[in-house]
């Protein structure tokens, strides 16, 4: 009874150490070798390439509209912690006012509304825009930063990022990516 008692405790034993803490400080190892720009959460010196940010246009390049909000029910744009869709439907009058409201901004700002600037993403933290929602903001940015069409428009074409292994998903623009390379034309 004894001997089967220890034969238990030393193999729990031996799966901790293996399973609880070899494993995982191997994986981490390992990460930190060949990954560390991803396993340390893409982070750049204006925040990570994994999170939408909340630019405020038109001197800016906007991304999809945030939906997260906190415990309290209120609004907090971008918050990792508070990640999760709003759950409105078609036919929610919420989701339209917030969408009209949002198409009715981005029209006084000089942009022509798409259907990825006016809704939110299911997580509401998506850091990426469709080309074409790139594009409908190139005007509106050139002019209110006193830069040429051209150049803006250039910039948001060598910004776009092509599907992940040729084939996965469609094209992309990351808006902070973009942003940063704007911030950079004169």
């Amino acid at each position: 009874m004894v001997g089967h008692l220890r034969r238990s405790l030393v193999a729990a034993l031996v799966f901790l150490v293996l399973t609880g803490l070899a494993y995982p400080l191997a994986g981490t190892a390992v990460a930190q070798i060949f990954f560390r720009h991803q396993a340390d959460g893409s982070l750049t010196a204006n925040g990570s390439v994994l999170i939408g940010q909340n630019w405020a246009g038109p001197r800016w390049f906007q991304g999809r509209p945030s939906a997260t909000v906190g415990p309290s029910g209120a609004p907090q744009p971008y918050d990792a912690m508070a990640s999760g869709a709003a759950n409105l439907g078609p036919r929610s009058n919420a989701l339209e006012q917030a969408v009209s409201a949002r198409a009715a901004m981005l029209r006084r700002e000089g942009i022509t509304p798409t259907n990825g600037l006016v809704t939110s993403s299911a997580s509401g933290l998506d850091p990426d825009i469709s080309p074409s929602d790139a594009y409908a903001q190139v005007d509106a940015v050139a002019r209110a930063r006193g830069l040429p069409v051209k150049a803006v428009r250039r910039l948001v074409a060598e910004s776009v990022s092509g599907p992940e292994l040729g084939f996965l998903g469609a094209p992309y623009v990351n808006v902070l990516e973009l942003n940063v390379a704007l911030s950079r034309l004169h």
